[in-house]
């Protein structure tokens, strides 16, 4: 293929391409903490970012990818706080499983209830997720205060989810939000530390999950 410039890529081939990412970012990062499992996340996340200390960062309970592939498998649901990562996230191996992803930050009566309260909409939908649906996944990375509010709703016996993917990103709360998830207790997280984050990144550890979920089960079948 002839783009009409000075550069060539290497290669055109996506799953080429994909192979040569991994291949820089694995010689790149050097030795590293994480499993080997966590490692399928970490560099889906250094992939989506280009970012080596956002990488490292990323903090993981020992049973947060088991507990993640367990509730997409028995087809829990996923609940996101932007439509960003709605969008992102590669819905077709979740509905394979019976799961779905749903964001509520949008919908017009979280809309009215967050102005009446003067409070956000990520909070009020939270609360709205907790509301219709029990267990599953929270994937959470644009705000700081939907993050926030989960672990009030943990914290208060209203919500218990099978795994939180907590990764906000800003310099209003995020890293707070983020602290407060690293030293929650009972509940499975995946979360990182510092002001970095967002919805790419979330992302690529959700979709990460969903295709350890997927790999996992053609074993079993």
């Amino acid at each position: 293929m002839n783009f009409n410039t000075k550069f060539t890529p290497l290669t055109v081939d996506p799953d080429k391409i994909y192979d040569h990412s991994f291949s820089i970012i694995k010689e790149e990062m050097g030795e590293h903490p994480f499993t080997d499992e966590q490692w399928m996340v970490v560099r889906r996340v250094i992939h989506a970012s280009a970012d080596f200390e956002l990488g490292r960062s990323m903090i993981f309970t020992p049973d947060a990818l088991e507990a993640g592939i367990q509730s997409i498998l028995a087809g829990r649901h996923v609940v996101v706080d932007v439509q960003m990562i709605e969008s992102g996230s590669g819905r077709k191996r979740f509905q394979k499983h019976g799961s779905d992803l749903h964001c509520y930050i949008a919908d017009e009566d979280v809309a009215k209830e967050a102005k009446a309260q003067g409070t956000t909409r990520a909070i009020i939908s939270m609360q709205k997720a907790t509301r219709l649906h029990e267990g599953g996944i929270y994937a959470i990375g644009n705000a700081p205060t939907a993050l926030l509010e989960l672990i009030r709703l943990i914290k208060e016996g209203i919500a218990k989810p099978d795994l939180i993917i907590g990764m906000p990103v800003g310099f209003v709360s995020a890293a707070e939000s983020k602290e407060e998830l690293a030293v929650l207790e009972g509940i499975p997280f995946i979360t990182n530390v510092g002001r970095k984050g967002g919805s790419t990144v979330t992302v690529a550890a959700l979709n990460a999950i969903s295709i350890m979920a997927d790999e996992r089960a053609k074993q079993t079948n």
